[in-house]
This record gives C-alpha cells, structure tokens and sequence, in this order.
C-alpha cells in the first residue's frame, strides 16, 4: 500500500486548494515571507543531501553530462510547453487569481514547483523505500514542506498547482512499483551519490524561490537518472586505479 504517496499526493491537492480558495486571506508580506522560508527549507534539504556525497567526482560528472543531456533534448523548454499548458487547462474552469504575475514569471514559478514536487532526490528515493520495506517516513517529512509549499504558491497560481499532484502521483507510484527490481541492484554508496544529485536539484530549485538566480533545474533532471550508474563505474573501476 503506497501509503506515503498518497499522503504526499493529497498534501499538495489540499494545500493547493486551500491557497486557492483561502489565499486572500494572507497578507502579501506573509505569502512573500512565507516564499523565502520554503526556500530557505527546500536549501536546507538540499544541503543535507549533497553532504551524503561518497564519490564527488562521480556526482559532479552526473550533474555536467545528464544537464547537458538536458539541454540537447531541450527538456526544460518540454516542461515549460507542459506547464503553460496546465495553466490552459485549469484556466477553462477557473479563473486563476490576480497575481500580478507576466506569463513568464507565472511560468516559471509552475515549473520551479514541478521539479520541487515531482523530481527531488527526496520524493524519489522515498517512493523507493516505501516501495521496498514500506518505510513512509521520508515521504511524510516531505508531504509537510509540500503541503505549505502548495497553498503558498496557489495564492498565486491558483488551482494549477492541485493539479501538479497528478504527474507526481505518477513518478512515485511508479517507483514505488519498480522499487523491488531497483533496490536490491544498488548499494549505500550509490544510493548517498544518488541523493547528492538530488540534493544539488534541491539547491537549485531553492535559488529559484529565493529569486537568486534562475538556476536550469528542469534540464538538470537527467542527472537524476545516470547517478547511480556512474557512481558505480567510478567505484568499480577508477577508484582501483587510484589506488
């Protein structure tokens, strides 16, 4: 029973419909204090992953090839494509709040949250673990900076952000189903390099909360996928030769 996903899932589903519904309830300098804290948390996140970090080589390899992968295949701008057409679609049935945000900016913002809800090291590990032993507890940590993350940034994007649930529920749960096949073929080492990666992601994607810089976080996704592989390679074979 994916438990732990389906609290995550209904964490931001609820969180997005009470920012929706209740968001003129908040004063404007709560909301942006609010922003700047959730920032600050998913940093906080980040950093207690990129700590974990075994092989840094491996990682910082991961990072550069699976961004430039990003890249090639433009994978940032088919999120982009994927976000302004979630706005489309939501706005058919509701009329999103007055935000004063210009299309990019709303944009943006769409995909920084797509990427802190479905593409952390976080979310995806701990669908792994659920999926594996039925531990829940990453999940339920997660479900917490999700849900107040959501009614935050629905004050703004409305009801889009309930919808971003959808895609997440189908990562996760599609983890959660592989889990069995993934799990027994890595190893500690690889899983805390994996998490590196992740934690990197986080890091970025919190710059962009923080409005420091518009870090590419959509395009550094692949990374995710070519972590463990790598970190195994720099194990096996290029620690031997350094002796």
């Amino acid at each position: 029973m994916p438990t732990g996903i389906i609290i995550n899932v209904s964490a931001v589903i609820i969180g997005g419909l009470i920012g929706t519904f209740a968001g003129k309830a908040l004063n404007q300098q709560l909301k942006d204090t609010l922003n700047l804290i959730f920032g600050l948390c998913a940093m906080l996140l980040g950093i207690t992953s990129v700590v974990l970090v075994k092989n840094l080589p491996a990682v910082i390899l991961a990072v550069i090839i699976g961004t430039t992968i990003g890249v090639l295949i433009k994978l940032g701008d088919k999120i982009n494509k994927a976000a302004v057409g979630m706005q489309h679609f939501m706005s058919r049935f509701i009329k999103p709040p007055k935000s004063g945000l210009s299309d990019d900016e709303f944009t943006a913002m769409l995909v920084t949250i797509l990427v802190l809800f479905c593409s952390s090291g976080s979310g995806i590990y701990g669908s792994i673990v659920s999926g594996m032993n039925g531990d829940n507890t990453i999940l339920i940590s997660k479900a917490i900076l999700d849900f107040f993350s959501a009614m935050i940034f629905a004050c703004s994007l409305g009801l889009t952000v309930s919808l971003v649930a959808v895609p997440q529920a189908v990562i996760f749960l599609t983890l959660f189903f592989l889990a069995k096949i993934i799990f027994p073929l890595t190893n500690e080492t690889m899983i805390n390099d994996f998490k590196a990666v992740g934690g990197m992601i986080l890091i970025g994607t919190s710059f962009r909360m923080l409005k420091l810089k518009d870090i590419p976080v959509a395009d550094m996704i692949p990374s995710m996928l070519i972590a463990m592989p790598l970190s195994w390679l720099y194990a096996t074979y290029i620690l031997p030769l350094l002796g």
